[in-house]
Protein backbone atom coordinates (compact mmCIF):
# COMPACT_ATOMS: atom_id res chain seq x y z
CA UNK A 1 0.00 0.00 0.00
CA UNK A 2 0.94 3.30 -0.75
CA UNK A 3 -0.52 6.43 0.77
CA UNK A 4 -4.04 3.65 1.39
CA UNK A 5 -3.92 3.12 -2.51
CA UNK A 6 -3.65 -0.46 -3.74
CA UNK A 7 -0.79 -1.16 -5.88
CA UNK A 8 -1.05 -3.21 -8.88
CA UNK A 9 -1.28 -7.01 -8.68
CA UNK A 10 1.57 -9.30 -9.66
CA UNK A 11 0.73 -11.97 -12.45
CA UNK A 12 2.71 -15.12 -12.53
CA UNK A 13 1.61 -17.37 -15.61
CA UNK A 14 3.33 -20.44 -18.41
CA UNK A 15 3.50 -20.22 -21.64
CA UNK A 16 4.38 -23.96 -21.09
CA UNK A 17 6.12 -26.24 -18.68
CA UNK A 18 3.00 -26.76 -17.16
CA UNK A 19 0.96 -30.44 -17.11
CA UNK A 20 4.39 -31.44 -19.21
CA UNK A 21 8.03 -32.35 -19.46
CA UNK A 22 9.49 -29.58 -21.48
CA UNK A 23 8.38 -26.25 -23.34
CA UNK A 24 9.43 -24.58 -19.98
CA UNK A 25 8.28 -20.84 -20.01
CA UNK A 26 7.07 -18.65 -17.60
CA UNK A 27 6.35 -14.76 -17.06
CA UNK A 28 5.86 -12.58 -14.44
CA UNK A 29 3.97 -9.46 -15.27
CA UNK A 30 3.34 -6.07 -13.00
CA UNK A 31 2.23 -3.49 -14.60
CA UNK A 32 3.99 -2.22 -17.89
CA UNK A 33 7.01 -4.84 -17.28
CA UNK A 34 6.77 -8.55 -18.14
CA UNK A 35 9.70 -10.92 -17.46
CA UNK A 36 10.04 -13.79 -19.11
CA UNK A 37 12.06 -17.07 -17.45
CA UNK A 38 13.53 -19.83 -19.72
CA UNK A 39 12.04 -20.01 -23.53
CA UNK A 40 12.14 -23.88 -24.53
CA UNK A 41 10.97 -26.38 -26.88
CA UNK A 42 9.45 -30.00 -26.24
CA UNK A 43 9.97 -33.33 -28.42
CA UNK A 44 6.72 -34.61 -30.58
CA UNK A 45 4.84 -37.09 -29.24
CA UNK A 46 3.94 -40.29 -31.03
CA UNK A 47 0.58 -39.11 -32.78
CA UNK A 48 2.30 -36.14 -33.86
CA UNK A 49 3.70 -37.78 -37.33
CA UNK A 50 6.42 -35.50 -39.19
CA UNK A 51 6.76 -33.18 -36.22
CA UNK A 52 10.13 -32.03 -35.12
CA UNK A 53 9.65 -29.50 -32.22
CA UNK A 54 6.68 -28.24 -30.17
CA UNK A 55 6.83 -24.41 -29.15
CA UNK A 56 4.82 -22.90 -27.01
CA UNK A 57 2.44 -20.15 -28.43
CA UNK A 58 3.35 -16.82 -27.70
CA UNK A 59 0.25 -14.72 -29.21
CA UNK A 60 -0.19 -12.87 -25.80
CA UNK A 61 3.38 -11.74 -25.14
CA UNK A 62 3.14 -10.56 -29.28
CA UNK A 63 0.49 -8.88 -28.69
CA UNK A 64 1.95 -7.13 -25.55
CA UNK A 65 5.71 -6.64 -26.96
CA UNK A 66 6.12 -4.06 -25.50
CA UNK A 67 5.91 -4.86 -22.07
CA UNK A 68 8.69 -7.32 -22.59
CA UNK A 69 11.70 -6.44 -20.38
CA UNK A 70 14.12 -9.52 -20.49
CA UNK A 71 14.26 -13.06 -21.18
CA UNK A 72 16.27 -14.69 -18.09
CA UNK A 73 17.85 -18.23 -18.34
CA UNK A 74 18.16 -20.70 -15.90
CA UNK A 75 20.69 -23.00 -17.44
CA UNK A 76 21.02 -24.23 -20.88
CA UNK A 77 19.09 -27.36 -21.54
CA UNK A 78 17.12 -28.18 -24.71
CA UNK A 79 13.63 -27.69 -23.08
CA UNK A 80 14.64 -24.15 -21.47
CA UNK A 81 16.56 -22.94 -24.39
CA UNK A 82 15.42 -24.60 -27.30
CA UNK A 83 12.37 -22.55 -28.77
CA UNK A 84 15.01 -19.26 -28.45
CA UNK A 85 15.40 -19.27 -32.54
CA UNK A 86 11.59 -18.95 -33.25
CA UNK A 87 10.48 -16.94 -30.59
CA UNK A 88 13.10 -14.17 -31.65
CA UNK A 89 11.78 -14.32 -35.13
CA UNK A 90 8.37 -12.92 -33.27
CA UNK A 91 9.76 -10.83 -30.33
CA UNK A 92 12.75 -8.64 -29.64
CA UNK A 93 13.90 -9.13 -26.03
CA UNK A 94 18.05 -8.86 -24.36
CA UNK A 95 18.67 -12.36 -23.15
CA UNK A 96 20.22 -12.98 -20.11
CA UNK A 97 22.39 -16.03 -18.78
CA UNK A 98 25.16 -17.89 -17.58
CA UNK A 99 28.30 -18.18 -19.80
CA UNK A 100 27.83 -22.18 -20.58
CA UNK A 101 24.13 -21.21 -21.32
CA UNK A 102 24.57 -18.05 -23.84
CA UNK A 103 27.29 -20.16 -25.49
CA UNK A 104 25.28 -22.85 -26.54
CA UNK A 105 22.61 -19.90 -27.16
CA UNK A 106 25.26 -18.24 -29.55
CA UNK A 107 25.64 -21.56 -31.40
CA UNK A 108 21.96 -22.03 -31.71
CA UNK A 109 21.65 -18.53 -32.79
CA UNK A 110 24.46 -19.09 -35.36
CA UNK A 111 22.74 -21.96 -37.06
CA UNK A 112 19.96 -19.87 -37.53
CA UNK A 113 21.44 -17.00 -38.68
CA UNK A 114 20.19 -15.22 -36.14
CA UNK A 115 23.41 -14.02 -34.07
CA UNK A 116 23.32 -9.56 -35.06
CA UNK A 117 19.09 -9.99 -34.11
CA UNK A 118 19.75 -10.40 -30.13
CA UNK A 119 21.34 -8.60 -27.26
CA UNK A 120 23.52 -11.72 -25.12
CA UNK A 121 24.35 -10.43 -22.04
CA UNK A 122 26.08 -12.50 -19.52
CA UNK A 123 24.77 -13.24 -15.43
CA UNK A 124 26.34 -14.71 -12.54
CA UNK A 125 25.07 -15.12 -9.33
CA UNK A 126 26.23 -11.83 -8.07
CA UNK A 127 24.29 -9.87 -10.85
CA UNK A 128 21.46 -7.32 -10.21
CA UNK A 129 19.22 -6.31 -12.77
CA UNK A 130 17.21 -2.88 -12.29
CA UNK A 131 13.89 -2.47 -14.35
CA UNK A 132 11.64 0.58 -13.80
CA UNK A 133 9.76 -1.05 -10.92
CA UNK A 134 11.06 -4.93 -10.93
CA UNK A 135 14.91 -6.06 -10.26
CA UNK A 136 15.97 -9.55 -10.58
CA UNK A 137 18.69 -11.11 -8.97
CA UNK A 138 20.00 -14.70 -8.62
CA UNK A 139 21.33 -17.57 -6.69
CA UNK A 140 23.60 -20.53 -7.76
CA UNK A 141 21.87 -23.93 -7.82
CA UNK A 142 23.23 -27.62 -8.45
CA UNK A 143 22.11 -29.37 -11.81
CA UNK A 144 23.60 -31.98 -14.49
CA UNK A 145 24.89 -28.59 -16.77
CA UNK A 146 27.15 -25.94 -15.01
CA UNK A 147 26.12 -22.03 -14.50
CA UNK A 148 22.67 -23.42 -13.37
CA UNK A 149 20.80 -20.28 -11.80
CA UNK A 150 17.82 -19.56 -9.63
CA UNK A 151 16.00 -16.27 -10.22
CA UNK A 152 14.83 -13.82 -7.49
CA UNK A 153 11.90 -11.14 -8.90
CA UNK A 154 11.60 -8.07 -6.43
CA UNK A 155 8.26 -6.49 -6.67
CA UNK A 156 6.56 -4.32 -4.79
CA UNK A 157 4.38 -6.75 -3.59
CA UNK A 158 7.47 -9.08 -2.25
CA UNK A 159 9.59 -11.82 -4.21
CA UNK A 160 8.85 -14.39 -6.91
CA UNK A 161 11.07 -16.85 -6.78
CA UNK A 162 11.59 -19.28 -9.84
CA UNK A 163 14.20 -22.17 -8.33
CA UNK A 164 15.05 -23.10 -11.65
CA UNK A 165 15.68 -27.05 -12.66
CA UNK A 166 17.87 -28.12 -9.03
CA UNK A 167 19.10 -30.50 -6.83
CA UNK A 168 20.70 -30.38 -3.46
CA UNK A 169 24.09 -32.34 -4.16
CA UNK A 170 26.49 -32.29 -1.01
CA UNK A 171 29.15 -33.38 -2.89
CA UNK A 172 28.90 -31.96 -6.48
CA UNK A 173 31.21 -31.64 -9.53
CA UNK A 174 31.85 -28.03 -9.76
CA UNK A 175 30.15 -25.46 -7.92
CA UNK A 176 27.68 -26.05 -5.08
CA UNK A 177 24.36 -24.47 -4.11
CA UNK A 178 24.46 -21.03 -2.47
CA UNK A 179 22.42 -22.78 0.61
CA UNK A 180 23.19 -19.75 2.87
CA UNK A 181 21.75 -16.73 0.09
CA UNK A 182 18.78 -19.04 -0.57
CA UNK A 183 17.81 -19.17 3.31
CA UNK A 184 18.33 -15.24 3.81
CA UNK A 185 15.70 -14.41 0.84
CA UNK A 186 13.00 -17.53 2.80
CA UNK A 187 14.40 -15.46 5.96
CA UNK A 188 13.16 -11.95 4.97
CA UNK A 189 9.17 -13.29 5.18
CA UNK A 190 8.88 -11.19 2.08
CA UNK A 191 8.47 -14.19 -0.73
CA UNK A 192 5.28 -13.70 -2.23
CA UNK A 193 5.09 -17.03 -4.39
CA UNK A 194 7.88 -19.75 -5.58
CA UNK A 195 8.06 -21.58 -8.28
CA UNK A 196 9.34 -24.68 -7.91
CA UNK A 197 10.84 -27.91 -10.24
CA UNK A 198 8.53 -30.98 -9.83
CA UNK A 199 10.11 -33.33 -11.76
CA UNK A 200 11.07 -35.81 -9.25
CA UNK A 201 8.42 -34.95 -6.46
CA UNK A 202 7.39 -38.66 -6.79
CA UNK A 203 10.82 -40.33 -6.22
CA UNK A 204 11.14 -40.33 -2.05
CA UNK A 205 14.38 -39.46 -0.43
CA UNK A 206 17.22 -37.54 -1.86
CA UNK A 207 18.87 -37.59 -5.32
CA UNK A 208 22.45 -39.42 -5.63
CA UNK A 209 25.30 -37.07 -5.94
CA UNK A 210 26.90 -36.63 -9.26
CA UNK A 211 30.31 -37.77 -7.98
CA UNK A 212 29.32 -41.09 -6.60
CA UNK A 213 28.29 -41.55 -10.94
CA UNK A 214 31.86 -40.37 -11.05
CA UNK A 215 33.20 -43.35 -9.16
CA UNK A 216 30.75 -45.83 -10.25
CA UNK A 217 31.92 -44.68 -14.41
CA UNK A 218 35.47 -45.05 -13.16
CA UNK A 219 34.85 -48.77 -11.67
CA UNK A 220 33.24 -49.69 -15.22
CA UNK A 221 36.09 -48.19 -17.15
CA UNK A 222 38.64 -50.07 -14.94
CA UNK A 223 37.28 -53.26 -15.64
CA UNK A 224 36.60 -53.15 -19.20
CA UNK A 225 39.31 -54.65 -21.38
CA UNK A 226 38.13 -54.04 -24.88
CA UNK A 227 36.81 -50.58 -26.38
CA UNK A 228 34.46 -48.02 -24.35
CA UNK A 229 31.58 -46.76 -25.86
CA UNK A 230 29.75 -43.91 -23.67
CA UNK A 231 26.34 -42.85 -24.00
CA UNK A 232 25.01 -39.78 -21.99
CA UNK A 233 22.88 -35.95 -22.57
CA UNK A 234 25.63 -33.77 -24.14
CA UNK A 235 24.55 -31.05 -22.53
CA UNK A 236 25.65 -33.17 -19.23
CA UNK A 237 28.82 -31.20 -19.03
CA UNK A 238 29.66 -32.58 -15.51
CA UNK A 239 29.19 -35.70 -16.43
CA UNK A 240 31.50 -35.70 -19.34
CA UNK A 241 34.14 -34.00 -17.37
CA UNK A 242 34.06 -37.26 -15.22
CA UNK A 243 34.13 -39.55 -18.22
CA UNK A 244 37.42 -37.60 -19.35
CA UNK A 245 39.02 -37.91 -15.79
CA UNK A 246 38.37 -41.43 -15.37
CA UNK A 247 39.90 -42.03 -19.06
CA UNK A 248 43.05 -40.15 -18.45
CA UNK A 249 43.22 -42.16 -15.03
CA UNK A 250 42.70 -45.76 -17.28
CA UNK A 251 45.23 -44.40 -20.26
CA UNK A 252 42.71 -44.35 -22.48
CA UNK A 253 42.41 -41.58 -25.42
CA UNK A 254 38.83 -40.09 -25.63
CA UNK A 255 36.90 -39.10 -28.98
CA UNK A 256 33.53 -37.33 -29.72
CA UNK A 257 31.08 -38.63 -32.02
CA UNK A 258 27.29 -36.93 -32.48
CA UNK A 259 26.64 -33.00 -33.52
CA UNK A 260 25.40 -32.18 -30.34
CA UNK A 261 27.85 -33.67 -28.27
CA UNK A 262 30.52 -32.35 -30.45
CA UNK A 263 29.66 -29.29 -30.25
CA UNK A 264 29.23 -28.94 -26.32
CA UNK A 265 32.41 -30.34 -26.14
CA UNK A 266 34.19 -27.31 -28.29
CA UNK A 267 32.30 -24.76 -26.57
CA UNK A 268 33.25 -26.16 -22.84
CA UNK A 269 36.75 -26.31 -23.52
CA UNK A 270 36.70 -22.63 -24.59
CA UNK A 271 35.13 -21.34 -21.82
CA UNK A 272 37.00 -23.88 -19.64
CA UNK A 273 34.41 -26.31 -18.38
CA UNK A 274 35.62 -29.40 -19.32
CA UNK A 275 39.09 -29.73 -19.02
CA UNK A 276 42.01 -32.55 -20.60
CA UNK A 277 45.41 -32.99 -21.45
CA UNK A 278 46.72 -31.83 -24.66
CA UNK A 279 46.69 -34.83 -27.13
CA UNK A 280 44.26 -36.99 -25.28
CA UNK A 281 41.19 -35.93 -27.30
CA UNK A 282 41.30 -37.79 -31.02
CA UNK A 283 39.98 -37.69 -34.22
CA UNK A 284 36.99 -40.50 -34.31
CA UNK A 285 38.46 -41.98 -37.59
CA UNK A 286 42.01 -42.29 -36.38
CA UNK A 287 40.66 -45.05 -33.30
CA UNK A 288 41.98 -47.60 -35.74
CA UNK A 289 45.34 -47.11 -35.17
CA UNK A 290 45.23 -47.55 -30.90
CA UNK A 291 44.63 -50.82 -29.15
CA UNK A 292 41.35 -51.39 -27.74
CA UNK A 293 41.55 -50.89 -24.40
CA UNK A 294 43.44 -47.43 -25.14
CA UNK A 295 40.24 -45.84 -26.74
CA UNK A 296 37.13 -44.31 -24.36
CA UNK A 297 34.50 -43.24 -27.31
CA UNK A 298 31.53 -40.94 -26.20
CA UNK A 299 28.44 -40.27 -28.24
CA UNK A 300 24.90 -38.71 -28.50
CA UNK A 301 22.44 -41.37 -28.97
CA UNK A 302 20.90 -42.42 -25.22
CA UNK A 303 17.30 -42.00 -25.52
CA UNK A 304 17.47 -44.36 -28.50
CA UNK A 305 17.20 -41.40 -31.36
CA UNK A 306 16.68 -42.56 -34.36
CA UNK A 307 19.70 -40.64 -36.41
CA UNK A 308 21.82 -40.40 -32.87
CA UNK A 309 25.35 -42.04 -32.74
CA UNK A 310 24.43 -45.22 -30.77
CA UNK A 311 21.71 -45.89 -32.80
CA UNK A 312 23.63 -46.19 -35.83
CA UNK A 313 26.41 -47.80 -34.15
CA UNK A 314 23.49 -50.40 -32.67
CA UNK A 315 22.53 -51.00 -36.28
CA UNK A 316 25.51 -51.18 -37.79
CA UNK A 317 25.09 -48.22 -40.08
CA UNK A 318 27.34 -45.71 -38.57
CA UNK A 319 30.17 -44.93 -41.21
CA UNK A 320 32.70 -44.80 -38.62
CA UNK A 321 32.01 -47.00 -35.89
CA UNK A 322 31.17 -50.48 -35.47
CA UNK A 323 30.89 -53.02 -32.16
CA UNK A 324 33.32 -55.41 -31.79
CA UNK A 325 32.63 -58.56 -29.12
CA UNK A 326 34.89 -56.98 -26.55
CA UNK A 327 33.59 -53.55 -26.53
CA UNK A 328 31.48 -52.43 -23.23
CA UNK A 329 28.79 -49.58 -24.05
CA UNK A 330 27.78 -47.72 -20.98
CA UNK A 331 24.27 -45.83 -21.41
CA UNK A 332 25.04 -43.10 -18.71
CA UNK A 333 21.31 -42.24 -18.58
CA UNK A 334 17.98 -42.76 -17.47
CA UNK A 335 14.87 -43.32 -20.68
CA UNK A 336 13.09 -39.94 -20.78
CA UNK A 337 8.79 -41.20 -20.90
CA UNK A 338 8.19 -41.98 -23.97
CA UNK A 339 11.71 -43.31 -25.09
CA UNK A 340 11.66 -46.84 -23.56
CA UNK A 341 10.76 -48.30 -26.46
CA UNK A 342 13.40 -46.72 -28.33
CA UNK A 343 15.74 -47.00 -25.79
CA UNK A 344 15.00 -50.66 -25.77
CA UNK A 345 15.51 -51.57 -29.18
CA UNK A 346 19.16 -49.98 -29.29
CA UNK A 347 19.86 -51.97 -26.13
CA UNK A 348 18.72 -55.17 -28.11
CA UNK A 349 20.96 -54.26 -31.35
CA UNK A 350 23.86 -53.64 -28.88
CA UNK A 351 23.41 -57.32 -27.22
CA UNK A 352 22.77 -58.87 -30.53
CA UNK A 353 26.00 -57.07 -32.08
CA UNK A 354 28.13 -58.65 -28.63
CA UNK A 355 28.79 -55.83 -26.67
CA UNK A 356 28.92 -55.95 -22.57
CA UNK A 357 25.80 -53.46 -22.08
CA UNK A 358 26.38 -51.68 -18.66
CA UNK A 359 23.04 -50.15 -17.35
CA UNK A 360 22.28 -47.24 -14.65
CA UNK A 361 19.75 -49.51 -13.17
CA UNK A 362 22.45 -52.14 -12.59
CA UNK A 363 25.26 -49.56 -11.51
CA UNK A 364 25.83 -46.59 -10.16
CA UNK A 365 26.65 -44.24 -13.18
CA UNK A 366 23.53 -42.33 -13.74
CA UNK A 367 21.72 -39.33 -11.67
CA UNK A 368 19.38 -37.33 -12.13
CA UNK A 369 19.51 -33.61 -12.04
CA UNK A 370 16.53 -32.91 -9.88
CA UNK A 371 15.58 -33.24 -6.48
CA UNK A 372 13.38 -36.15 -4.80
CA UNK A 373 10.89 -35.26 -2.66
CA UNK A 374 12.94 -34.36 1.02
CA UNK A 375 15.32 -31.92 -1.58
CA UNK A 376 11.83 -30.19 -2.95
CA UNK A 377 10.80 -30.30 1.25
CA UNK A 378 13.97 -28.70 2.20
CA UNK A 379 13.57 -25.96 -0.87
CA UNK A 380 10.19 -25.12 0.47
CA UNK A 381 11.81 -24.71 3.69
CA UNK A 382 14.33 -22.00 3.28
CA UNK A 383 12.01 -20.10 0.92
CA UNK A 384 8.59 -20.22 3.29
CA UNK A 385 6.32 -18.26 0.57
CA UNK A 386 2.87 -17.33 0.93
CA UNK A 387 1.54 -18.98 -2.41
CA UNK A 388 3.33 -22.03 -4.06
CA UNK A 389 3.16 -22.81 -7.79
CA UNK A 390 4.55 -26.25 -8.59
CA UNK A 391 5.95 -26.18 -12.41
CA UNK A 392 7.87 -28.53 -14.55
CA UNK A 393 6.61 -31.74 -14.77
CA UNK A 394 3.16 -33.76 -15.49
CA UNK A 395 -0.16 -33.16 -13.94
CA UNK A 396 0.38 -36.28 -11.31
CA UNK A 397 4.11 -34.40 -10.36
CA UNK A 398 2.86 -31.25 -10.08
CA UNK A 399 -0.31 -33.02 -7.63
CA UNK A 400 2.57 -34.94 -5.62
CA UNK A 401 4.67 -31.36 -5.64
CA UNK A 402 1.50 -29.64 -3.86
CA UNK A 403 0.70 -32.24 -1.50
CA UNK A 404 4.84 -32.08 -0.30
CA UNK A 405 4.54 -28.53 0.25
CA UNK A 406 1.22 -28.86 2.25
CA UNK A 407 3.67 -31.57 4.45
CA UNK A 408 5.85 -28.52 5.46
CA UNK A 409 3.25 -26.38 6.32
CA UNK A 410 1.84 -24.19 3.44
CA UNK A 411 -1.97 -23.81 3.29
CA UNK A 412 -3.50 -26.06 0.67
CA UNK A 413 -5.81 -22.72 -0.43
CA UNK A 414 -2.20 -20.65 -1.37
CA UNK A 415 -1.28 -23.66 -3.48
CA UNK A 416 -1.80 -23.36 -7.06
CA UNK A 417 -1.58 -26.40 -9.62
CA UNK A 418 -1.98 -24.13 -13.11
CA UNK A 419 -2.13 -25.11 -16.59
CA UNK A 420 -0.83 -23.35 -19.28
CA UNK A 421 -1.89 -20.04 -20.21
CA UNK A 422 -3.96 -19.60 -16.45
CA UNK A 423 -2.84 -16.73 -14.71
CA UNK A 424 -2.26 -16.29 -10.35
CA UNK A 425 -2.97 -12.64 -10.01
CA UNK A 426 -2.10 -12.31 -6.61
CA UNK A 427 -1.06 -9.18 -3.82
CA UNK A 428 0.12 -9.77 -0.09
CA UNK A 429 -3.93 -9.89 0.75
CA UNK A 430 -4.89 -12.29 -2.01
CA UNK A 431 -5.05 -14.55 -5.17
CA UNK A 432 -7.33 -15.93 -7.35
CA UNK A 433 -6.87 -17.64 -11.29
CA UNK A 434 -7.50 -15.52 -14.55
CA UNK A 435 -6.43 -16.66 -18.04
CA UNK A 436 -4.03 -16.05 -21.29
CA UNK A 437 -4.36 -17.21 -24.54
CA UNK A 438 -1.37 -19.90 -24.39
CA UNK A 439 -0.86 -23.38 -26.95
CA UNK A 440 1.58 -24.99 -28.87
CA UNK A 441 2.89 -24.20 -32.15
CA UNK A 442 4.16 -27.20 -34.41
CA UNK A 443 7.96 -27.19 -35.80
CA UNK A 444 8.15 -29.47 -39.30
CA UNK A 445 11.42 -28.95 -41.07
CA UNK A 446 11.36 -25.17 -42.24
CA UNK A 447 7.84 -24.72 -41.32
CA UNK A 448 6.79 -22.95 -37.90
CA UNK A 449 2.99 -23.41 -37.21
CA UNK A 450 1.86 -24.40 -40.71
CA UNK A 451 1.22 -27.59 -39.68
CA UNK A 452 -1.89 -27.44 -37.07
CA UNK A 453 -4.52 -29.56 -35.55
CA UNK A 454 -6.07 -30.71 -39.09
CA UNK A 455 -2.79 -31.55 -41.06
CA UNK A 456 -2.10 -33.46 -37.72
CA UNK A 457 -5.62 -35.38 -38.05
CA UNK A 458 -4.82 -36.19 -41.78
CA UNK A 459 -1.32 -37.67 -41.13
CA UNK A 460 -2.99 -39.99 -38.17
CA UNK A 461 -5.59 -40.79 -40.53
CA UNK A 462 -3.04 -41.37 -43.44
CA UNK A 463 -0.25 -43.95 -40.98
CA UNK A 464 -3.84 -45.76 -39.06
CA UNK A 465 -5.99 -46.12 -42.77
CA UNK A 466 -3.57 -45.73 -45.88
CA UNK A 467 -5.38 -43.31 -49.02
CA UNK A 468 -7.54 -44.29 -52.06
CA UNK A 469 -7.08 -42.20 -55.09
CA UNK A 470 -10.27 -42.56 -57.18
CA UNK A 471 -9.45 -40.76 -60.90
CA UNK A 472 -12.07 -39.93 -63.54
CA UNK A 473 -12.19 -38.22 -67.07
CA UNK A 474 -15.36 -36.63 -67.62
CA UNK A 475 -16.83 -35.25 -70.81
CA UNK A 476 -19.32 -32.91 -69.01
CA UNK A 477 -20.82 -31.28 -72.22
CA UNK A 478 -22.14 -34.61 -73.25
CA UNK A 479 -22.54 -36.25 -69.30
CA UNK A 480 -20.09 -38.61 -70.22
CA UNK A 481 -17.53 -40.76 -68.50
CA UNK A 482 -14.58 -40.90 -70.82
CA UNK A 483 -11.99 -42.81 -68.53
CA UNK A 484 -11.40 -44.23 -65.46
CA UNK A 485 -12.20 -44.75 -62.63
CA UNK A 486 -8.79 -45.67 -62.10
CA UNK A 487 -7.96 -46.47 -58.49
CA UNK A 488 -4.64 -46.02 -56.85
CA UNK A 489 -3.91 -47.45 -53.51
CA UNK A 490 -1.18 -46.00 -51.09
CA UNK A 491 -0.75 -47.72 -48.02
CA UNK A 492 -4.28 -49.41 -47.79
CA UNK A 493 -3.68 -52.49 -49.90
CA UNK A 494 -1.34 -53.96 -52.28
CA UNK A 495 -3.52 -53.55 -55.91
CA UNK A 496 -1.62 -56.63 -57.60
CA UNK A 497 -3.05 -58.57 -55.15
CA UNK A 498 -6.66 -56.86 -54.31
CA UNK A 499 -7.70 -57.26 -57.79
CA UNK A 500 -11.24 -58.34 -57.00
CA UNK A 501 -11.97 -55.80 -54.50
CA UNK A 502 -10.32 -52.87 -56.96
CA UNK A 503 -12.76 -53.71 -59.71
CA UNK A 504 -15.97 -54.53 -57.63
CA UNK A 505 -15.20 -50.72 -56.27
CA UNK A 506 -14.71 -49.42 -59.54
CA UNK A 507 -17.87 -50.93 -60.97
CA UNK A 508 -19.68 -49.29 -58.25
CA UNK A 509 -18.24 -45.81 -58.73
CA UNK A 510 -19.19 -45.80 -62.56
CA UNK A 511 -22.43 -47.04 -62.25
CA UNK A 512 -23.12 -43.97 -59.37
CA UNK A 513 -21.05 -41.26 -61.22
CA UNK A 514 -23.27 -42.31 -64.33
CA UNK A 515 -26.19 -42.09 -62.12
CA UNK A 516 -25.54 -38.40 -61.51
CA UNK A 517 -24.29 -36.89 -64.67
CA UNK A 518 -27.63 -38.50 -65.89
CA UNK A 519 -29.57 -36.27 -63.87
CA UNK A 520 -27.42 -33.66 -65.19
CA UNK A 521 -25.49 -32.82 -62.12
CA UNK A 522 -22.44 -30.66 -62.99
CA UNK A 523 -20.98 -29.31 -59.76
CA UNK A 524 -17.86 -31.00 -58.91
CA UNK A 525 -18.34 -30.55 -55.10
CA UNK A 526 -21.95 -33.43 -55.74
CA UNK A 527 -20.01 -35.53 -58.16
CA UNK A 528 -17.40 -36.41 -55.48
CA UNK A 529 -19.33 -36.59 -52.79
CA UNK A 530 -21.69 -39.11 -54.79
CA UNK A 531 -18.37 -40.96 -55.47
CA UNK A 532 -17.55 -40.82 -51.64
CA UNK A 533 -20.87 -42.04 -50.59
CA UNK A 534 -20.84 -45.57 -52.67
CA UNK A 535 -17.08 -46.34 -52.38
CA UNK A 536 -16.55 -45.63 -48.14
CA UNK A 537 -19.27 -48.05 -46.60
CA UNK A 538 -18.20 -50.75 -49.36
CA UNK A 539 -14.57 -50.41 -48.68
CA UNK A 540 -15.27 -50.35 -45.03
CA UNK A 541 -17.90 -53.53 -45.20
CA UNK A 542 -15.01 -55.81 -47.01
CA UNK A 543 -11.65 -54.65 -45.07
CA UNK A 544 -12.38 -53.24 -42.13
CA UNK A 545 -10.52 -50.24 -42.78
CA UNK A 546 -11.41 -46.35 -43.45
CA UNK A 547 -8.71 -45.54 -45.81
CA UNK A 548 -8.35 -41.61 -46.86
CA UNK A 549 -10.49 -41.22 -50.53
CA UNK A 550 -9.04 -38.71 -52.66
CA UNK A 551 -11.50 -38.39 -55.53
CA UNK A 552 -10.00 -36.19 -58.70
CA UNK A 553 -11.99 -35.61 -61.83
CA UNK A 554 -10.36 -34.11 -64.62
CA UNK A 555 -12.51 -32.32 -67.42
CA UNK A 556 -11.73 -33.16 -70.87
Amino acid sequence: MLGGKRLSDVKIFAMGGLGEIGKNMYCVEYEDEIIIIDCGVKFPENEMFGIDLVIPDISYLKDNQHKIKALLLTHGHEDHIGAIPYILRQIKVPIYGGRLTLGLVKAKLEEHRLQNEVKLIPISEDTEIPFAKLKATFFRTNHSIPDSLGVVLYTPEGMVIHTGDFKFDMTPVGQTTEYGKIARIGASGDVLALLSDSTNSERPGFTMSERTVGEGILDVVRKARGRIILATFASNVHRLQQVVDAAEQCNRKVAVIGRSMEKVFLIGQELGYIQMPEGMLIDIKHIDNYADNQVLIICTGSQGEPMAALTRIASGSHRTVSIYPEDTVIISASPIPGNTINVSRTIDKLYRAGANVVLSHAFDIHASGHGSSEELKLMLNFIRPKYFIPIHGEYRMLKTHSKLAQQVGIEESNIFIMDNGEVLNCNREKAWLSKVQAGIVLIDGSGVGDVGNIVLRDRKHLAEDGLMVVVVSLDMKNFKILTGPDIVSRGFVYVRGSESLIQEATQLVRGRLQEALDKKIKEWSELKSQINEVIKPFIYEKTGRNPMILTILMEV
